[in-house]
């Protein structure tokens, strides 16, 4: 799912990197507002809060907001930068080290974050950001801007748009492709429902707290990861296929 780049990318590799992201997209959506009573996968409630604060003249509490926006803004650029970076690196599969840096800041986070959350709240959630601004560049850049993730207000938009186009299939040529669409948002947005509930759960009633996050770390290493060990799989049958021939 993170192999497959530009015209060799089809559908089934964007659903299955949109259930994986989104999924933990939704873990982590729920366990930031779950430990600090913030969004912490998209930026448009802070940018109001932003608003509200300056409107009222209170600019110091405003900050804390802006910074809010500043760290996803620099998890995206700086996701971006090192896909740009090793694009030329052929051997290299680009989006590997930016899922590393999104796995090891939920890690951290998760066994770290129980003793830091008192003393410094607005660092971890300022680190969640940055990760979901991570996550969120490096999939509509595989996906070529197909796939988004970490907030679902773009992609409920995007589905009314569609799910129109189908009553007047007769104005567009290209019904199936809306119809693939359609299924992929629905897919995004069933499993960012998904790990939200799970994430919860974990969070609760399991009494995980922050560890919930580790969880989320160990779902995207493994999917990172999953490509490589389904071809070495696929070689290895290949072998012994050969030899019984």
């Amino acid at each position: 799912m993170f192999r497959h780049q530009g015209k060799s990318r089809t559908l089934k590799h964007n659903l299955k990197i949109a259930t994986v992201l989104s999924f933990v997209a939704g873990i982590v959506n729920i366990t930031g507002f779950l430990a600090f009573s913030q969004l912490t996968t998209n930026v448009t409630g802070h940018f109001a809060l932003f608003i509200s604060d300056v409107a009222n003249f209170e600019f110091w509490n405003g900050t804390i907001y802006l910074l809010y926006i500043f760290s996803f803004l620099f998890g995206s650029f700086s996701s971006s930068f090192l896909i740009e970076t090793f694009r030329k690196n052929k051997k290299l599969n680009v989006f590997v080290l930016p899922t590393l840096i999104e796995c090891f800041i939920l890690a951290s986070v998760g066994f770290l974050g129980s003793a830091a959350v008192i003393k410094y709240p607005d660092v971890i959630i300022c680190l969640l950001l940055y990760a979901m601004g991570l996550q969120n560049s490096f999939v509509t850049k595989i996906s070529n801007a197909v796939v988004r993730t970490t907030h679902l207000t773009g992609l409920f938009t995007d589905l009314g748009i569609e799910l129109s186009q189908l009553l007047f299939h007769k104005s567009y040529l290209k019904t199936e492709k809306i119809k693939e669409t359609i299924k992929l948002r629905i897919y995004i947005i069933c499993f960012f429902f998904l790990g939200g509930i799970i994430g919860g759960l974990l969070y609760s009633r399991l009494n995980l707290k922050l560890n919930t996050l580790t969880i989320a770390s160990l779902i995207l290493l493994v999917s990172l990861f999953y490509d490589d060990f389904k071809y070495k799989i696929i070689k290895v049958k290949r072998r012994y296929n050969q030899r019984r021939h």
